[in-house]
């Protein structure tokens, strides 16, 4: 079905809805379908189907899925799009980092980072994508660069996508004399967390006591980059769990990769599991970039995913998140800031489908709770929707869905992914 109104105009309902259980509002569990009504940009109301009637203005939908627009809580927006000029020479977590840093070195001008930036919320926001939390690479000369471009675009992309920005270091770094203008430069910006780089090796109670007082003292959350590898024998996580513990941290803390707690043994698990519980500490997996990095050696076949323990951390109410990560630069050759592609990705590597948790809401009010933002389909809500051409689950993760409509304020936009020759610079 072709949506019948084009970009720039405004439905007054739509007809016949099918909406994901997850996302049901939970006066309506159980209905097959629903009508929606919009009015002045927000949902006026969601009732069980045929109470809306069919006049001009309303669309009958025909049983085609509606969702609201994703959050995603985990990317690299500085790094994005530069695979073609500089690509991983070989898959590994080693040559993503020597190759970025060799094409930041080379390029990253303020105008080649704005235009990759904007290239890639242009991306995200034809495929219905609100809210961004995005990680950027806080050293050196880019570092200094990157965080007055991100209050610029916050600025430009109001009422499109909100941005949140996250320091990515090393520890170390918080316990150096620049620490202060790390610090200051994500305070000074609008939904700034302080973020770090944390591996077993790297990660000690004094660096972590530093951070964490940090954070206390500027009222900061974190948001930690934590165990990207396959290293057995303990993690940076549950130290991690116990600093949030012992320092009583009061603001969110999410914890993005997470991936070595898979190899730990069976009590280690469940051990540090109930410490993030206990800590109310977030995971945010990155299941497409994690499948690509983890476990490679040129000519073997991995023997893991690299994904955490998706199943295990939700069940122990451990809030869980999906995210994208990177985007066709050396950390990840593919992807589009798709959260569609996310999430189906996302269930068939966690084996998610045959389960009875809400994993719809891991790409949509998950993320924009924890980003303050809200991502539900309720009554009063903004109507930042998203209408897929699949009738049931099984249909929308079985196609890519690119037949979708995206809605902002209950208005269509054009939801037309831009060209890649519109990246221009050389890429």
């Amino acid at each position: 079905m072709t949506f019948p109104f084009p970009a720039g105009q405004s439905p007054s309902g739509l007809l016949n809805a099918s909406i994901p259980k997850d996302l049901l509002p939970s006066a309506l569990a159980g209905s097959k379908l629903c009508d929606i009504a919009l009015e002045n940009g927000r949902i006026a109301e969601i009732v069980p189907a045929g109470q809306l009637p069919h006049i001009p203005g309303n669309v009958d939908l025909k049983g085609q899925m509606v969702w609201p627009c994703f959050a995603d809580s985990h990317t690299h927006l500085d790094k994005a799009f530069i695979w073609d000029r500089t690509p991983n020479p070989d898959g590994t977590f080693m040559g993503a980092l020597q190759a970025t840093t060799q094409d930041r070195e080379a390029y990253w001008t303020d105008a080649d980072v704005e235009r990759r930036m904007e290239f890639s919320l242009n991306c995200a926001y034809a495929h219905g994508t609100s809210a961004i939390r995005t990680h950027l690479d806080t050293f050196g000369v880019h570092g200094s660069r990157v965080w007055p471009l991100l209050r610029r675009l916050q600025k430009k992309w109001a009422g499109k996508i909100a941005l949140q920005g996250v320091s990515l270091t090393m520890p170390e770094r918080y316990m150096g004399e620049d620490r202060d203008g790390i610090v200051r430069s994500v305070a000074e910006t609008d939904g700034g967390v302080l973020g770090a780089v944390l591996m077993k090796h790297n990660t000690t109670e004094d660096a972590l006591d530093v951070l964490f007082g940090l954070a206390t003292e500027y009222g900061l959350e974190l948001d930690l980059h934590v165990d990207e590898n396959g290293e057995t024998g303990g993690t940076a996580l549950e130290l991690v769990a116990q600093a949030a513990i012992r320092h009583r941290f009061r603001q969110k803390i999410l914890c993005g990769h997470c991936c070595s707690l898979t190899v730990q043994d069976d009590v280690d698990q469940k051990r540090i599991i109930s410490l993030l519980a206990e800590a109310g500490i977030g995971i945010v997996s990155l299941p497409l970039c994690n499948m690509y990095l983890q476990d490679r050696t040129a000519g073997r076949t991995p023997r893991w995913r690299g994904v955490t323990l998706l199943q295990e951390l939700d069940a122990a109410g451990v809030p869980v998140m999906l995210a994208s990560d990177n985007v066709r630069d050396p950390f990840y050759a593919y992807g589009d800031f798709d959260m569609h592609e996310i999430l189906q990705g996302g269930t068939r590597i966690g084996h998610l489908d045959h389960t009875s948790r809400p994993w719809a809401q891991s790409v949509t009010s998950r993320p924009g709770d924890w980003m303050g933002r809200k991502h539900r389909l309720e009554k009063g809500a903004v109507a930042d929707l998203i209408v897929f051409p699949a009738r049931n689950m099984n249909e929308w993760m079985s196609r890519n869905q690119t037949g979708r409509t995206v809605l902002r304020a209950g208005r269509v936009i054009d939801a037309v992914p831009p060209a890649y020759e519109t990246l221009g610079g050389g890429l």
